[in-house]
Formats: C-alpha cells, sequence, structure tokens
C-alpha cells in the first residue's frame, strides 16, 4: 500500500506560494466574496491620526472587525464616529498583509436608527449637565445695544442673509462674519475655532472685537446638526467671554449649543431680533423718556418754589428781631447821653477848682481835641456791636430754615425709603393693609409710581 500512496509525493505535488503571493490571493478572494458589505455593530476604539484617516472597530457580543474610513471620506460623515455609538457601515472587505488580518474599508457610516443617536447624545448632554456648563447662573446677559455683531455660519446660505436683513430692519451695527462648514465632520472643529478666535480679538484693534456672537443655520435632520452636539463646541460656548445666542436649525431643533449658549433663538432671524432693539421703537422711548424728564423738572422747581413760599411764611419777620434791638440801642443812647453831661459837668466842676483858667488856651484846644477822638471811638464800637448782633441773629434764621429743610420727610426719600399709599392717599405701613388694598402708590424722591399687590 505505502508503494502505492506516499505522503511526501502528495507534498511535493501542493503548489508553492510565496508570503506576498499567498496574501495576494487571500485578498482576492476575499474581495472578490465580499465585493460590498452592510455591517451592523457598535463602535469600539476610534483613532484619528493627523493624516487625517480614521481606524476605528466595530464589535458586537462575539466579534471584532477593524474598519477605515479615508480622509476623504470621513470628511463628509454627517455624524462622526464615537465609541458607544451603534452604525451601521457599508463598504469593502479587504485585506492588510502587513498585519495578517482582514478589514473592512468604510464607505458610508449612519447610526443604526435615530433611537442610537439619541441615546449617545442624552448620555452627552448629561456629562456635561453634571460638570454645570448648563447652569442659569453661567449664562452672560446680552448687550443692549452691541456695537459690532460675529456671525458664525455658512457664508452661501439664506441663514447670513436673513440676519442681515433683519438686523438691517432693526437696527443696522457692524457685523463680522466668521465662514464655517454647518455639517459635517470639519463643523465643531470649525465653529469651535472661531468662537475661540472671536474671543482672542484685542479691543482697540485694527478689526473690532464683537459685543455679541451669533452661532446660526439652517434645519436639517439630526445627523446634519450633529457638529453642534459635539463636547468641543459645548466647551467652547461655555468658555467664551463674548455673549452668545444659537440660532440652530428650527424651533423644534434642540441641539447641545442651545442648552450651553446664554440665549436661544429659534430661528436665524428672531436671533438678529434679539441681538438688537428696533430703532424707531427706541428713538420714540427716548423721546418720551425726555418729554417725561421735563415735565418732573418743571414739577420740581414748582415744588421748591413752594416750599419757599412756604418757609417765608413760617419765617418770623425781622422786625421781631430788630425791634427789641433799637429800644436797647435808644436806652443806652439815653444813658450815654446823662453821662456825657455828667461827665462834662464833673470836668466842669474840677476845671473849676483846680484853677486851670489860667491855662493857655492851646493845651485846653488838645484836651478837647482828645476827648473828641474818644467819643468817636466809642460811637465806632456802638456801631460794630449792632452789626454783629444783627450778623448772629441772621444766622440763627438760617439754621432754622436748615433744620426746616432737613426734618422734611423728602430727606427721607433720598436716602432710599418710599412711601407707600393706597387709592385714598393714606399712608400704608404694614403687610396687612397692603394686602387689601388692590393698588398702591409708590413715592419715591424724584416719582410716585402705581403698583399692583401681588400675594406668594
Amino acid at each position: 500500500m505505502s508503494d502505492l500512496f506516499d505522503a511526501n509525493d502528495l507534498v511535493e505535488n501542493i503548489p508553492e506560494f510565496s508570503v506576498s503571493d499567498l496574501s495576494v490571493a487571500i485578498k482576492r478572494s476575499i474581495e472578490g466574496e465580499f465585493s460590498h458589505v452592510r455591517v451592523k455593530g457598535e463602535i469600539g476604539r476610534v483613532s484619528k491620526p493627523a493624516s487625517g484617516h480614521l481606524y476605528l472597530d466595530i464589535k458586537d457580543e462575539k466579534s471584532v472587525l477593524a474598519g477605515i474610513i479615508w480622509k476623504g471620506t470621513a470628511q463628509n460623515l454627517k455624524v462622526p464616529p464615537e465609541e458607544g455609538l451603534e452604525v451601521i457601515v457599508t463598504g469593502r472587505i479587504t485585506t492588510f498583509p502587513g498585519q495578517s488580518r482582514y478589514q473592512i474599508i468604510i464607505e458610508h457610516l449612519a447610526p443604526a436608527g435615530l433611537g442610537s443617536l439619541m441615546l449617545l447624545l442624552e448620555k452627552r448632554k448629561q456629562k456635561l449637565s453634571d460638570e454645570g456648563l448648563f447652569l442659569d447662573s453661567r449664562k452672560k446677559p446680552l448687550p443692549l445695544i452691541p456695537n459690532s455683531i460675529g456671525v458664525i455660519t455658512s457664508p452661501s446660505g439664506a441663514v447670513l442673509k436673513d440676519i442681515l436683513h433683519r438686523l438691517r430692519d432693526r437696527f443696522p451695527r457692524h457685523v463680522l462674519l466668521w465662514p464655517v462648514t454647518v455639517q459635517g465632520d470639519k463643523c465643531s472643529v470649525e465653529v469651535a475655532l472661531a468662537i475661540k478666535k472671536f474671543n482672542e480679538i484685542s479691543d482697540g484693534g485694527a478689526v473690532p472685537r464683537p459685543d455679541l456672537l451669533i452661532v446660526a443655520r439652517g434645519g436639517g435632520s439630526i445627523e446634519d446638526l450633529w457638529g453642534f452636539n459635539e463636547e468641543n463646541v459645548v466647551r467652547a460656548v461655555s468658555e467664551s467671554r463674548i455673549p452668545i445666542i444659537s440660532a440652530i436649525g428650527h424651533e423644534t431643533d434642540i441641539t447641545l449649543l442651545d442648552y450651553v449658549a446664554d440665549r436661544r433663538a429659534p430661528t436665524p432671524s428672531a436671533a438678529a431680533e434679539m441681538a438688537v432693539p428696533v430703532r424707531n421703537e427706541l428713538n420714540a422711548t427716548l423721546n418720551s423718556l425726555d418729554q417725561r424728564r421735563t415735565r418732573q423738572i418743571s414739577i420740581l422747581f414748582e415744588r421748591q418754589k413752594l416750599k419757599i413760599r412756604e418757609l417765608e411764611r413760617l419765617m418770623p419777620k425781622i422786625d421781631t428781631f430788630v425791634s427789641e434791638r433799637h429800644q436797647y440801642l435808644d436806652l443806652i443812647t439815653g444813658k450815654l447821653e446823662s453821662a456825657i453831661k455828667n461827665f462834662v459837668n464833673q470836668k466842669k466842676l474840677n476845671y473849676v477848682r483846680s484853677g486851670v483858667e489860667t491855662l493857655q488856651p492851646k493845651i485846653l484846644q488838645r484836651d478837647v481835641h482828645r476827648k473828641k477822638e474818644e467819643t468817636e471811638a466809642l460811637s465806632d464800637r456802638l456801631s460794630f456791636a449792632i452789626k454783629v448782633i444783627m450778623q448772629n441773629y441772621k444766622n440763627k434764621l438760617l439754621e432754622l430754615g436748615r433744620l426746616c429743610e432737613s426734618l422734611s420727610y423728602r430727606k427721607t426719600l433720598e436716602r432710599g425709603y418710599v412711601i407707600v399709599r393706597d387709592d385714598n392717599q393714606k399712608i400704608v405701613d404694614n403687610s396687612k393693609e397692603a394686602i387689601n388694598s388692590n393698588h398702591l402708590i409708590l413715592e419715591f424722591k424724584d416719582d410716585r409710581l402705581s403698583a399692583k399687590v401681588k400675594t406668594e
């Protein structure tokens, strides 16, 4: 039997291949058998080298299939592959001889149903929410009238025209456009970069730094809008020092960008309406306020005039203070005349007794002149004393006026207090009376306002 069949002869009859020849044969066989296939599975490891190609694993409970997405295909994906996302991929099965493995060259990738994509979105939303990125306390107020507005959108769509048209109708402003791709793999990277670069513009430079940013695009499917659900976009918005309005899709389209933005607009046109007021309405409001200011100034002047007249009426007449001093002055004058006569008589008596007749007239003249000077000095002192007394009473009168003014209740209003009255102008000083009054009048230091009572 061994003579008829020799194992060594059988081995020698098997064709001999080189390693490369065998790899090529296997490659042709696999590619011929599986020219195009659709595979459903969950994305595992994802690698993104600098070349722009994507390397990933597609797995199920038992097996793993290596996959490659070339750069040109990766740039046009509506939903970038992410670990944990269940997908359906279409492509060619081929081999990689360098590692003796088979793999799929992916030409199309789509989520395995809307539920899978929504599950991934909800998971990402919960993660970012736990970090506090969606808190209202982090949101910045929008400027009333921004000098410059930055718009991040596609330059070729109708979105930009709608925004510019609404701004031109309401309140024309300086607009800076940062063109971006609004869907696909490049979308999130370009949008995040645009937000960062707008924030890096320095104040006072050749290009004005925007006071407000609008991130906008038209409506679309969840896959079309996926770039605005990417984590790098959400973090770029949360780190922005410039307030941001999101205007992504239609009113029913919600992205993670809407949660982190400072304001969400249902449409791009609505975003422009949020960004600026209507100039004509603002002018009308300013004119109305100016008229109110003029009226209030007029009312204030009238009140001050009335207050001055009241003070004048309360102020005592000047005669009340002066008449007593006049009487005192008359008394002093009478005493002075009597004292002068007594003094002269005494001097005359002394003169007679002293025998001064023998003195020369020149000496007597000097003595008279000296006495005259003393009399004039006393008169000057008397006049000065009267002026001092009058000034003291004048100062007291001014102090009384200031006291009247300081005791006025309007001084209390100027310190920040408010007087509350009901419809009958009765002062309300407790919450019970306030609740029983449907309508209250609040008097501030500069005006009166009406208010309705609302209980908690």
